[in-house]
């Protein structure tokens, strides 16, 4: 019976023991099995973390690079800062001296204007002591004449009035033995002499020259009053004056011949053998009568007449003021097939100009001459 309890009783114990060794495998496997994870969990921990380092690593260098790139940048907009105050100065010295270099040439125009006015005053000066050095030898002439052909003790003042008809235009001085190009002195009227260019060899001479183009060194874009009275130079380029010019014609009838220039050298002229202007209240209205000569079949001067127009007094027979649109002063229609009083283009611009020196019937409508002559003399010369 002893036996039998000590045998149940080992036998229990040894279940306990075995009981006992499987618990303890269990948890020593779920212990390892927690283990690993724990270990899976810190590789992964351990992977992100690599991860996390080499990001911020690359970010680190890329901020690096980036700080690199701004400092250059930094200097490059520095230099270019400098470089732009440097050419700030450089533009403000030249500023400066184009300001001196501007009043210098400023002053020199001064200078030569002043200088150009007074060649011209010494100009009229010898023009005036030449015409009375002619003056005087004319009188003498005269007084020769004079002794010659009547007593000695007759009045000059007959001479005087001989001396004044004889030299009432350049057709009278053509007469009278003066048969060279120049300036000579006429009696416009009986209390008025004036200066004009005699053509004493064109066409059997004795023109007086009312207006002349050749270089464009004249400005003929004037005023009415400057037109009345004339301006320019009467050994180039000048208008007489459109109140000498009525003068002259209103006396007796007059031939009007017109010589044109192009700029291959061809010459022509026109021809009318009536010329008059009106006067001033006439606005010095055009009449014209019996056109020919090499210029055109037909008259670029309107025949039926017309008033003088100036960009400061339109009398044309348009609403677009000729004289502003075509420039000059002129005897304008509805702008009309003419006008030789127009801008001066030179070689190369002179194509295609409808405010040149024009005269259709001869070089068409946009074709502006080299030179012009407009010139006068008695029907009965």
């Amino acid at each position: 019976m002893k036996t039998e309890m000590a045998h149940l009783q080992q036998s229990a114990m040894h279940n306990h023991t075995a009981a006992m060794l499987e618990m303890g495998t269990s948890l020593l496997s779920q212990t390892a099995e927690q283990t690993r994870k724990l270990t899976d969990v810190e590789t992964q921990v351990l992977n992100q973390t690599s991860r996390l380092e080499i990001q911020l690593l690359e970010n680190s260098l890329s901020t690096n690079k980036l700080e690199k790139q701004l400092m250059i940048q930094t200097t490059e907009i520095s230099k270019l800062h400098d470089k732009n105050s440097l050419l700030e100065r450089k533009m403000l010295e030249m500023e400066k001296q184009h300001a001196e270099e501007l009043e210098t040439l400023r002053q020199e125009k001064g200078s030569l204007q002043a200088l150009v006015g007074r060649q011209s005053g010494a100009i009229r000066l010898l023009e005036a002591q030449l015409g009375r050095a002619r003056g005087n030898g004319s009188a003498l002439q005269q007084m020769m004449g004079s002794l010659c052909s009547k007593p000695t003790g007759q009045s000059n003042q007959s001479g005087a009035a001989d001396e004044e008809k004889k030299f009432g235009d350049c057709a009278d001085l053509y007469k009278a033995g003066f048969h060279k190009n120049g300036v000579y002195t006429i009696q416009i009227n009986p209390h008025e002499t004036k200066k004009v260019f005699c053509n004493m060899e064109a066409a059997g001479g004795g023109w007086t020259v009312i207006q002349r183009r050749e270089d464009g060194s004249q400005d003929f874009q004037r005023t009415w009053k400057e037109y009345k009275l004339g301006f320019g130079s009467l050994l180039s380029e000048h208008w007489l004056g459109n109140e000498q010019i009525f003068q002259l014609t209103s006396r007796q009838q007059q031939v009007l011949r017109i010589e044109l220039t192009d700029w291959d050298g061809h010459q022509a002229f026109s021809l009318y053998d009536r010329f008059q202007v009106g006067n001033e209240k006439q606005n010095y209205r055009l009449f014209l009568k019996s056109h020919s000569g090499t210029a055109g079949k037909q008259s670029s001067l309107v025949i039926h007449g017309a008033d003088f127009s100036t960009k400061d007094q339109d009398n044309d027979n348009c609403s677009c003021k000729c004289a502003l649109m075509l420039t000059g002063g002129w005897w304008f229609d509805a702008c009309g097939p003419s006008n030789l009083n127009g801008l001066y283009f030179s070689r190369g611009q002179h194509i295609g100009k409808l405010n040149g020196i024009k005269w259709h019937y001869f070089r068409g409508p946009s074709y502006s001459l080299r030179g012009t002559a407009m010139m006068i003399r008695p029907l009965d010369f």
